[in-house]
């Protein structure tokens, strides 16, 4: 799987991803389907900075939740 290819597959993927690595309880929150390729690349960013990073604090997973809501479909 090459997540630098913009794909539904490696968009769900990547969602998926953060949903475990910020813990997110409320799955609704990081549904794949609301989001869409236009904004593959930023979510990704996002992916990489979160993997790059390792652990987070709680302001900082607030911080990506609320950045990754900017990308929801309207």
């Amino acid at each position: 799987m090459n997540l630098n290819e913009p794909s539904y597959e490696n968009l769900e993927y990547i969602i998926e991803e953060l949903a475990k690595q910020l813990q997110v309880l409320n799955a609704s929150i990081l549904k794949p389907e609301d989001y869409d390729l236009d904004h593959y690349h930023d979510i990704k960013d996002i992916y990489d900075m979160l993997n790059a990073q390792g652990q987070v604090s709680v302001a900082e997973i607030n911080a990506i939740i609320a950045e990754l809501k900017k990308y929801r479909k309207q």
